[in-house]
């Protein structure tokens, strides 16, 4: 099978283009297509054989439960039960948006979607052509991120295409996406709301709407007897060919240990990856050096995180020494998708 792919502008919908991606979904194919976040691999959510070729595309493990996208509250009513009047308050700030909550399901979302879950989690994204494709499609699109289970997430097109060709029927190109890591994940079925996995929805902004929030610590290991609450917190994740280091320090001691670690493996006959910020790469004396941006944006840097690792990918590097960034806000999220990538290897120096 060969995997079509479409360009759409968001500015100037195709609308006969949407319609063939949602002419697939509704016959229990899968589509590729962007949102906010990364770019998502969609099926019904609501058919249970199709649920299943998402996971028999990426390579992914039964349990990991899939995020339902929908486009409006009314759907929401659908799909799950229990709606605590927070999440209410939390949907009318942020859907659309970077943002999944979980919820009690019902009956009509199959355990093929959730996981074997009597929960299920649902977003709406605030992405022009994934909405237009979530309506096309029926309305509720199981979507995680369009590629091989355990690799970094696509940011474009051509990161699904890398993975997906061949896998999937359609991929929808809208370009580059705008935020580049996945949504913050808050389970609602909780009291206090926890978060599962930060994002760009961030514990200080959701703390300031609803008061007390939980933040769920606990790294579950991959021989872990226990489900997934939520995509993500299970297994190995986003995580580079390479051999993936975070070196956490005061930042001139970080510099000066990745370029001894870096040295050392080259004089080994290894090639060299560093990840280093536009504040730092000139400390670097050898390697493949990439900047991931500035920390003045931190948004700047979870745009480009995951297309740095597929970049050192490309260049078919050994070993990755990166350094650590603050945990506030989106920090939070990039800290987490690094140490998922890196298996939490980590090396502290003072």
């Amino acid at each position: 099978m060969r995997t079509k792919i479409i360009k759409i502008d968001k500015n100037q919908m195709n609308k006969s283009m949407i319609q063939e991606a949602g002419d697939i979904l509704k016959k229990g194919g899968l589509v590729a297509f962007p949102t906010e976040t990364v770019y998502g691999l969609g099926a019904d959510a609501l058919n249970e054989e199709a649920a299943e070729k998402i996971y028999a595309a990426k390579g992914r493990p039964s349990d990991n439960p899939l995020i339902v996208h929908i486009t409006h509250m009314e759907a929401l009513d659908k799909i799950a039960r229990d709606i605590p009047p927070a999440a209410v308050k939390i949907a009318g700030k942020y859907w659309p948006g970077p943002l999944t909550m979980i919820f009690r399901k019902k009956d009509i979302v199959p355990y093929g979607t959730t996981g074997g879950l009597e929960t299920v989690a649902v977003r709406m994204p605030s992405h022009e052509i994934a909405k237009e494709v979530i309506d096309a499609g029926g309305g509720f699109i199981a979507a995680p991120s369009a590629n091989t289970s355990g690799r970094p997430s696509p940011t474009t097109a051509q990161h699904v295409e890398e993975d997906m060709d061949g896998r999937i029927e359609m991929i929808v190109d809208g370009g580059p996406v705008e935020i580049g890591v996945e949504s913050t994940i808050l389970d609602m079925t909780v009291e206090p709301p926890m978060i599962l996995r930060p994002g760009a929805v961030t514990e200080e902004m959701l703390r300031e709407l609803v008061g007390t929030v939980a933040v769920d610590h606990t790294l579950i290991t991959a021989d872990s007897s226990k489900a997934p609450k939520a995509p993500g917190m299970k297994y190995r994740h986003y995580a580079p060919d390479a051999e993936l280091v975070i070196i956490e320090g005061p930042v001139e001691k970080v510099a000066e240990e990745i370029n001894r670690l870096a040295g050392t493996r080259q004089a080994e006959g290894y090639k060299v990856g560093i990840i280093g910020t536009e504040e730092s790469v000139s400390a670097y004396t050898s390697g493949d050096i990439k900047s991931i941006g500035t920390r003045e944006d931190e948004t700047t840097i979870a745009s480009r995180l995951y297309a740095v690792l597929r970049e050192f990918d490309d260049d078919g590097v050994d070993y990755i020494y990166s350094e650590s960034f603050a945990t506030g806000g989106i920090g939070s999220a990039i800290m987490n998708r690094l140490l998922k990538a890196a298996g939490h290897h980590v090396i502290n120096i003072q």
